[in-house]
């Protein structure tokens, strides 16, 4: 490492001193915490962000959002060149530099970083020089949520990125997270990504979508009201900015943070979901014969939920990710069918595209039962987005959601070129909605915005209403409980976590309490961050899974040795 590189780290670290005893993990997430200990994880991020841009020489993004935390919360990820991840090789190094305790030990990790990272850095390494003169430098694209903290924390994150010589930090400004992963896609791929280039390649896709709806399904439902609920952060600020753009949808945004509500306090799609609850702000004038479609997106705009809203109560109906999946899957499998038509034969043998939906144990057993007995490749991964996201890639088409309104559709360049190709009448107007789809898509990670256009554009071409639409299949009941435990590692699970490997016995115990109950099915798994065993029960009633997951922390319990649950 050359002098002036050492001199400039130095230097701006010491204004960045570490919180005293806390020790932060990159996770799924990326680091999140308090915002009031997150200045020094930020600043170096900063500094990951840019050796992450010189090793892989594209562009890098840095998000500083705590999603559907509380508002006091604050965090910061990293997204890498796909617009995906930070990838897992990377994490161990992310947490040495956030925990590094002083200015020498953060340059010493940044140091032995880049000898291991590849040729770019060990030449830096070796030759005690940075070789930007004439080369890539680095170059990280940043954006924040509408925290209050988001601005201080911004600044972090811009001396950070500005302690790596040569490197290049570019203020997106406030951004929904799907956002600032698209534009890192994009400007990888040579595209332009400024936001109007986000919004304008997802507006005209729509139109495109709604262009291509059949006659025979312009139904009433173009006329119903959709209200959103923006969780008061910033997919509710953009969404409140767009609505010229979308003349042709009836869109009634509520939280959108104008109105000096608290972000995601009472409201957003993590509420909505797991509440099963108005947010603030709806009520018994939403539902009625009308049943206005409701959405509820949160707090960084990366999650989508839907729902009815009952006569008389708080209570709603939720339309969740597994029906956002089984929508999704059925529009594509109907523009397959068209495109594998009679009279196509030729194009047929030349490619076949691979449609594969994937789900975590976590879906909702009716949702899985649905969908194959639709015909559909159904597989299974952890739990964790980044094993979703990795599994529909290989796939021509590949479609994920969790339940908690988090996914997406990838589809393969392959694909994509062999549809441009496509003529025929039918067969094109197939191609031109699969194609639209494939832009209107935030391929990089799930995106809220995007997805509900998707949505209301297919619920058009279906010509169903949000009651046909959630009337697909009924879930069956569940609970979700956990145990603590003395070591949560001693829970060994396999096949993308339904079975226990360890400790001997007790995933034979588990399949008995299974079979005293109709539909019954459990799984556990341990968390990834604390000494807790997680348990999910389902079952034909909500008696019965609530007493088969009581069943099964009672035999977690046991064979774990803690003594109470």
């Amino acid at each position: 490492m050359n002098e002036e590189q050492r001199s400039l780290l130095l230097k701006s670290s010491s204004r960045f001193p570490p919180p005293q005893g806390v020790k932060l993990s990159y996770g799924t997430a990326g680091f999140r915490a308090d915002a009031s200990i997150l200045e020094s994880t930020v600043y170096r991020v900063g500094i990951l962000a840019a050796l992450r841009s010189l090793k892989t020489k594209s562009v890098i993004g840095l998000m500083i959002t705590a999603s559907h935390n509380k508002v006091s919360d604050n965090g910061v990820k990293i997204a890498d060149p796909s617009g995906g991840m930070l990838t897992q090789s990377w994490e161990p190094f992310a947490d040495a530099l956030a925990n590094a305790s002083n200015p020498e030990d953060l340059v010493r990790v940044a140091f032995h970083l880049s000898l291991h990272l590849g040729l770019v850095i060990i030449e830096f390494a070796k030759k005690e020089n940075i070789p930007f003169e004439g080369g890539c430098p680095a170059e990280v694209l940043l954006g924040r949520d509408t925290r209050p903290s988001g601005g201080s924390l911004l600044e972090a994150a811009k001396q950070g990125i500005s302690s790596i010589v040569g490197a290049i930090a570019l203020d997106m400004g406030v951004l929904t997270t799907p956002q600032l992963h698209w534009m890192v896609w994009a400007r990888n791929k040579g595209m332009k990504a400024s936001e109007v280039d986000y919004f304008e390649q997802i507006s005209s896709s729509f139109w495109c979508l709604m262009d291509l709806v059949p006659e025979g399904s312009k139904i009433s439902v173009m006329d119903d009201k959709l209200i959103v609920d923006g969780a008061n952060g910033v997919g509710g600020e953009k969404l409140a900015g767009l609505e010229k753009m979308f003349n042709g949808l009836a869109i009634d945004v509520r939280n959108s943070g104008k109105e000096g509500g608290v972000l995601n306090e009472g409201v957003g799609a993590d509420y909505v979901q797991k509440e099963k609850v108005v947010p603030f702000g709806f009520g018994p004038n939403d539902a009625g014969l009308r049943c206005f479609r409701c959405a509820s997106l949160d707090g960084d705009a990366d999650r989508l939920v839907y729902f009815l809203v009952q006569p008389n109560d708080n209570k709603i109906d939720l339309v969740d990710g597994d029906k956002i999946l089984s929508l999704f899957a059925l529009f594509v499998k109907e523009q397959l069918a068209i495109l594998n038509t009679s009279g196509n034969e030729k194009i047929n043998n030349y490619y076949h595209a691979r449609l594969g939906v994937v789900q975590t144990a976590y879906a909702n057993g009716a949702s899985t039962d649905y969908l194959r007995k639709q015909g559909l490749e159904v597989l299974f991964t952890p739990t964790g987005v980044k094993y979703l996201h990795e599994k529909a890639a290989e796939y021509d088409i590949g479609i994920y959601f969790e339940a908690n309104g988090h996914g997406t559709i990838l589809f393969s360049e392959e694909f994509l070129c062999w549809l441009e190709a496509r003529d025929g009448s039918e067969q094109k107007k197939a191609a031109s909605r699969l194609l639209a789809v494939s832009k209107l898509i935030n391929q990089a990670v799930g995106d809220a915005l995007s997805g509900f256009l998707l949505v209301e554009a297919i619920l058009r071409h279906m010509g169903w209403s949000i009651h046909r639409w959630n009337a697909l299949y009924q879930d069956l009941p569940s609970r979700q409980l956990k145990v603590k435990v003395v070591d949560r590692t001693a829970v060994v699970t396999a096949n993308a976590e339904t079975v226990v490997v360890k400790p001997p016995g007790l995933q034979e115990a588990i399949n008995a309490e299974i079979e005293k109950y109709p539909q019954g099915r459990s799984f556990v798994r341990p968390s990834g961050t604390e000494d807790i065993i997680r348990i999910y029960a389902e079952a034909s009633t909500q008696e019965a899974a609530d007493s088969l997951g009581n069943s099964v922390a009672q035999l977690v319990d046991k064979f774990l040795g803690f003594g109470s649950s």
